[in-house]
C-alpha cells in the first residue's frame, strides 16, 4: 500500500532499551508520594489509578498537576527510538496517528506545530509535520505537558471534544476550525480536508499496530463504536473505509474477548506469527506494503 495511514501505540517503544511503562508508573508514584502509600494493582484501570495518585498527592503535599505532567513529559522524552521507528518512516505513511507523547516516531523533536489550531489541553487537531509525514498525537505530546492524556477527567474531556467534532458541531472561536460536525459535512458532500485525525477514521483505511486497545481507552472505543453504528445502523453517511488491527498470533487466544469486540465494530483482525517482537513488527510492515 502506498502512503498508508497508521495508528501506533506504545509497544514499539518496548523494543528499545530503557524505561518501560511500568517503570514510568513507579516513577510517577515516587514523584507524587515518596512514602509509597499507593498500592499498584493491575486490576486498577490506569486513568482511575492516575486520579488516585494525583488526588492523594494534592491532599497530602499540595502538588500541582502541571508539575506532575511536566515530570511525565521529561521522562517520556528520554525514550529512545529504534530501528522499527525508522522502518515505519521508510513506509512513507501519509499520516501517523499515535497515542504516544514522545517523538520517537518522528525521529526528532519537531520545531513547530502544524495543527489547524493550537490546543492547550485536548488533541483534536494536534499535528506535527516532519519529513512530509503528518504525525497526529491524539493523546497529547511532551512539548505541551498539559495536553498529556492520563486521568479519567482528561479522558472524559477528550471524548467530549471528539463527539462535538464528529457528531454535534464545535464551538471553537478560531474561524479556521470547522463549526459543522464531520457527519454534517459528509452528509452535505462538503470537502473533508483532513483538518483532524478524526476525519481519517471515516474516510481512509487505517492500520492499527503496537496498540493494546485496552477498554480504558474509552475515547477510541467510542470512535470505533460510533463509526460502526453509522455503517450498520444509522446509515446517515457512507462508511467505506477499512480498519485493520494487527496482533501476534501467540496472543490471539488470550485476547479473544477483545478481538470479538473489534470484529463486531467492523475492524479486520490480522494475526501474524513471529519469533520475537522485532520480527513481528517487520512482518507487520511487510503485510502493510502488500495490501
Amino acid at each position: 500500500m502506498k502512503n498508508p495511514i497508521l495508528l501506533i501505540g506504545n509497544d514499539i517503544n518496548n523494543i528499545s532499551k530503557g524505561q518501560s511503562w511500568k517503570d514510568l508508573l513507579a516513577d510517577i508514584v515516587n514523584f507524587c508520594l515518596p512514602d509509597s502509600c499507593i498500592q499498584l494493582d493491575e486490576r486498577k484501570p490506569f486513568p482511575l489509578l492516575y486520579e488516585e495518585i494525583f488526588l492523594t498527592a494534592i491532599r497530602r503535599q499540595h502538588i500541582r498537576e502541571s508539575e506532575l505532567k511536566g515530570f511525565i513529559a521529561e521522562k517520556t522524552l528520554k525514550i529512545e527510538q529504534n530501528d522499527i521507528h525508522a522502518a515505519i518512516r521508510d513506509l512513507s505513511p501519509a499520516h501517523i496517528l499515535t497515542t504516544n507523547y514522545e517523538f520517537t516516531l518522528e525521529g526528532e523533536i519537531p520545531d513547530r506545530n502544524t495543527s489547524l489550531i493550537l490546543e492547550r489541553a485536548f488533541s483534536i487537531f494536534r499535528k506535527y509535520t516532519v519529513g512530509g509525514i503528518n504525525y497526529w498525537h491524539i493523546h497529547g505530546d511532551c512539548l505541551n505537558p498539559s495536553s498529556i492524556n492520563l486521568g479519567f477527567e482528561h479522558y472524559g474531556g477528550q471524548l467530549q471534544q471528539m463527539r462535538n467534532y464528529v457528531v454535534s458541531g464545535t464551538t471553537y472561536t478560531s474561524k479556521q476550525a470547522p463549526r459543522q460536525s464531520l457527519v454534517q459535512r459528509i452528509q452535505q458532500r462538503l470537502p473533508v480536508k483532513d483538518d483532524s485525525w478524526l476525519d481519517l477514521f471515516f474516510t481512509r483505511d487505517i492500520h492499527i499496530l503496537g496498540l493494546s486497545l485496552d477498554f480504558v481507552e474509552t475515547d477510541l472505543w467510542w470512535l470505533l463504536t460510533y463509526r460502526a453504528r453509522q455503517k450498520f445502523q444509522k446509515n446517515t453517511i457512507p462508511v467505506r473505509n477499512a480498519l485493520y488491527y494487527y496482533i501476534p498470533t501467540e496472543f490471539v487466544q488470550s485476547a479473544k474477548f477483545k478481538l470479538d469486540m473489534l470484529a463486531a465494530n467492523d475492524v479486520k483482525v490480522i494475526d501474524i506469527e513471529a519469533k520475537d517482537k522485532r520480527t513481528y513488527y517487520e512482518e507487520v510492515l511487510k503485510q502493510i506494503r502488500r495490501l
